[in-house]
């Protein structure tokens, strides 16, 4: 009864780690952003936002929830924030063709 337990809260895990993953890419903002990170490899923050057309404040909300969804990755240098997608997890949750969209 306690495996049946803990292996039912592992699949309930599971389904809350995947939810989070593709309700960051239900968003067309966060699509385009990543859109925007394949094409430039390794981009900053700061070189984003005129890009996006929208506030600094509003793209790192973005950011956040793809960071938190593994989708991005993020390498912090002096005050700036430089992002890169995440392709093993692009990879692994998205059709070839999108994942071959995002990074063109």
């Amino acid at each position: 009864m306690a495996q049946q337990l803990e292996h039912t809260a592992a699949i309930h895990t599971t389904y809350e780690v995947y939810a989070q993953k593709f309700k960051a890419l239900a968003d067309p903002k966060r699509l385009e952003l990543l859109k925007l990170i394949g094409q430039k490899g390794s981009v900053c923050v700061c070189d984003l936002v005129d890009e996006m057309a929208m506030p600094q404040s509003k793209l790192s909300y973005h950011l956040k929830i793809l960071l938190n969804a593994s989708l991005v990755t993020k390498e912090t240098k002096g005050t700036w924030s430089y992002y890169a997608l995440e392709n093993t997890e692009l990879e692994r949750l998205l059709p070839e063709e999108l994942v071959h969209t995002i990074r063109s």
